[in-house]
């Protein structure tokens, strides 16, 4: 994935996640699980995201914004495939703005510099989640042609994959 330093205003610097700023997203993943109310990565899981951001390749694209040198948002995307429509998906696994510089347009190039990089890489598409009660980010993505689906999103814990293969073995 290119730059998006090109995309965003001058004042506004977006740097590709690499050794010197790994911790950067780290804490802004952290700042994002305060906002969703979720319990943030413990420090192993802090270990394997600094550990699988700086991968050849890694598992995940990521980039961070800096205001005048201080991380301010993130985004961290990866490619799936939709075998409907035989072409990849750009999924947006995150996308976060620190509360104090919400609605001053960061977001919005995020969200676009996504948008071409799925049609840069020939997606059929680009998908992502929201909390339901995100009633500012569903309007935020609303508002650029966003559609919620009709799709209820399905997990398994890793105790809980650990559990279901032991039933399988039973």
């Amino acid at each position: 994935m290119r730059s998006l330093g090109d995309r965003m205003p001058p004042e506004i610097a977006i740097r590709r996640v690499n050794a010197e700023n790994v911790d950067d997203l780290v804490n802004l993943i952290g700042e994002l699980a305060r906002f969703e109310r979720l319990p943030g990565p413990d420090e192993e899981a802090k270990r394997r995201l600094r550990r699988d951001a700086l991968m050849d390749p890694p598992r995940f694209n990521a980039f961070v914004a800096y205001q005048d040198g201080v991380p301010i948002a993130h985004i961290i995307c990866f490619f799936t495939y939709s075998t409907f429509l035989g072409k990849p998906t750009l999924f947006l696994e995150d996308l976060f703005v620190l509360e104090g510089h919400r609605r001053k347009g960061v977001g919005r190039e995020l969200l676009r510099y996504c948008a071409e990089e799925a049609l840069r890489t020939g997606c059929g598409r680009m998908e992502w989640a929201v909390l339901t009660w995100n009633s500012e980010a569903i309007k935020f993505y609303e508002g650029f042609g966003g559609k919620r689906l009709d799709w209820y999103l399905y997990r398994m814990t890793e105790s809980e994959l650990r559990a279901f293969g032991a039933r399988l073995k039973a």
